[in-house]
């Protein structure tokens, strides 16, 4: 018989763990993991490095940074944020860093120093991890003492515990068995990922990073079946809009702006099955207007220059040349020769460079999804379950996700914290 008994070997389950063990020395507290190995996810993190939370101390900015969660999670932050977690480490000796984005990693760079804090924390705290051990069922059960419990039983035994959280994560077969106990499930979706797209004017200068506007239009993928829906929009009209560095990679683009925009338009982009129209100004600073009389100045000025050789913008040079040629500017033409249709045309190219995505790539090892237990049937005061006793939630099993910087483990940590206080009693 167990106090308290955690389904999920990673960041949020133990975490919670550790706290509920210090603030009740006596209780009995296990993990049960489905894997060989704990912590998984805490491992890959940041590139081995561990991006443990953000440089965010404010919690009303705080939550600008979760497309789902924002409003839930206002309340959580102003109980246990950033700052909290910096200190929970350094008081285990291990000291954070910041870094010029805001992400903050341990000063080691080493995810294994917070593999290894929490191990032996729960070495020191009597916690019992339970390796190879997958659930297959979870049922309401009535203890020896007569109270309300929870029995849950794995492909290795079978347990009985007072109180039960649950912090597996993305898991759909834990989302199952919540579900058959009376839950509501919001139906999963990626979170954070690159755009696939195939395109002469991006392809072969992979590395190639530059800030950009990108917007999501109303416009469907040319081969996409317009619906209902979509014919009401203009198909110019703007769905969603972020502006930030932004990589071209092999498959297409990435970086923070394409990031962001696959966080907010996670359920949007599901709908259209990855398949959409996006429209990139590589030069946010001016519009199509601009450019074209700033590039008639240029014709003027540099005329015996040719325009493949005269970047006329802070551009990369393997950007430039193959907008350039885009526009249907010969590499041999100089600015004097360019037609008023060149000249626009290499605007447009500029400032609204449309392409057409077709699929997704996950981003590094950033697995990443929005879904989960219905955020209307958690009290976020405990992280407990409105619909059933004992039983609490912590991390990405909720409909929460966030962008990446180290806020989903920030999201794990506070959500853990709370209702680690939840389950002893404040």
């Amino acid at each position: 018989m167990y106090d308290v008994l955690i389904i999920g070997g990673g960041a949020a389950g133990f975490y919670a763990a550790i706290h509920v063990a210090e603030a009740n020395p006596t209780f009995k507290v296990g993990i049960l993991e489905r894997g060989k190995e704990v912590l998984g996810k805490v491992k890959v993190s940041g590139g081995g490095r561990c991006n443990v939370t953000h440089a965010e101390f404010d919690p009303g900015e705080l939550v600008k940074r979760y497309p789902r969660g924002e409003k839930e999670l206002l309340g959580p932050f102003h109980a246990y944020c950033s700052g909290d977690t910096v200190a929970f480490f350094q008081e285990r000796g291990i000291e954070l860093k910041i870094e010029d984005d805001g992400r903050m990693f341990p000063i080691t760079n080493s995810s294994q120093t917070i593999i290894d804090c929490f191990l032996s924390e729960t070495v020191r705290l009597g916690i019992h991890i339970l390796r190879h051990s997958t659930v297959t069922d979870i049922r309401h059960t009535t203890l020896a003492n007569k109270e309300k419990g929870w029995a849950v039983k794995s492909i290795k035994g079978s347990y009985e515990t007072k109180k039960l959280l649950v912090a597996t994560g993305s898991n759909p077969k834990i989302w199952n068995l919540l579900e058959k106990l009376g839950h509501t499930i919001v139906p999963p979706v990626p979170s954070l990922f690159t755009f696939n797209i195939k395109d002469e004017r991006i392809n072969g200068i992979p590395g190639v990073s530059t800030p950009a506007s990108v917007s999501v239009l109303a416009k469907s993928h040319s081969n996409s079946k317009v619906t209902i829906k979509l014919r009401s929009q203009r198909p110019d009209e703007v769905l969603l809009q972020d502006e930030g560095p932004v990589l071209i990679t092999h498959w297409g683009l990435s970086g923070p702006a394409i990031l962001k925009l696959s966080a907010w338009g996670a359920i949007l982009m599901n709908d259209r099955n990855y398949r959409f129209k996006i429209r990139v100004n590589w030069l946010p600073d001016f519009n199509k207007g601009a450019i074209i009389s700033f590039l008639m100045d240029i014709k003027e000025v540099e005329g015996k220059k040719t325009v493949l050789r005269t970047k006329a913008f802070e551009l990369p040079r393997r950007l430039w040349t193959n907008l350039v040629r885009a526009s249907d500017i010969e590499k041999t033409t100089k600015w004097a020769d360019t037609t008023k249709e060149q000249l626009q045309a290499l605007a447009k190219q500029l400032t609204e460079c449309e392409f057409e995505v077709d699929g997704k790539s996950t981003f590094k090892e950033e697995f990443v999804t929005a879904g989960g237990v219905d955020l209307k049937e958690i009290n976020f005061k405990t992280f407990s379950s409105k619909k059933l006793p004992n039983l609490f939630f912590a991390g990405e099993i909720m409909n929460v996700d966030a962008l990446t910087g180290g806020y989903n483990f920030q999201n794990a940590w506070t959500s853990a914290y709370i209702a680690a206080k939840g389950i002893s009693g404040g």
